[in-house]
């Protein structure tokens, strides 16, 4: 339905965490977990490739990127037979984690699995910590008891170290694919080594 060259123009100006370097990682993991549940490969490549094609544009607003992404995503492909463009708009509208209804469709759901496992492991922490390069937050702070309280991502003393208790260390359990569970399962044990040892290090214990 659309070729990696031609979704990667959407792209131009991304930031770090989001970037185009992002799409393909979630199309990899997409077809990954696409081929094993036995999901419609089209349309899931398609969902991927413009899952965030809106992003950049309602940065700073009100409006949820997903929603928008999915309209975008109508008028990119409105050349395809209906139901099939439907079905991606409906898997780009379902993927964001924080609001929204939760992904129905098998496409769906491997989409939303795919995005997540890209903010878990290795990758999920590197692309925290260049979100806070940008915000100049510090690399490691105590999370205060009360600190649950209002928009996390807003907050100015929100750390890395934040968004891994807050939303990263909840991710494995928000998986809907039997495939995505296990690809979450290792690198959710990833994330939290790395942030025990980071707080040991920090602490000046080891």
């Amino acid at each position: 339905m659309i070729s990696i060259k031609d979704a990667r123009c959407f792209y131009d100006g991304a930031d770090a965490a989001h970037d185009f370097d992002h799409v393909l990682r979630v199309l990899t993991l997409a077809e990954r977990i696409a081929q094993a549940e036995g999901a419609d490969l089209e349309i899931v490549r398609a969902a991927a490739l413009l899952h965030d094609v809106a992003r950049a544009e309602t940065a700073g607003t009100d409006r949820c990127h997903a929603e928008a992404g999915a309209e975008r995503a109508r008028l990119i492909l409105r050349l395809h037979p209906p139901r099939r463009v439907q079905a991606v708009a409906q898997a780009i509208a379902t993927h964001r984690f924080r609001r929204g209804s939760g992904p129905e469709t098998l496409e769906a759901q491997v989409l939303f699995d795919a995005d997540k496992l890209d903010a878990i492991g290795a990758v999920g922490v590197a692309r925290a910590y260049a979100v806070g390069g940008q915000r100049n937050s510090r690399l490691w702070a105590e999370v205060p008891p009360d600190y649950a309280e209002g928009d996390l991502s807003e907050r100015c003393d929100h750390t890395p170290v934040h968004e891994f208790v807050f939303k990263l260390s909840k991710l494995q359990d928000r998986m809907h694919t039997e495939t995505g569970r296990a690809i979450a399962g290792e690198r959710h044990a990833f994330m939290v080594a790395f942030f025990e040892r980071l707080s040991q290090e920090a602490r000046g214990e080891r």
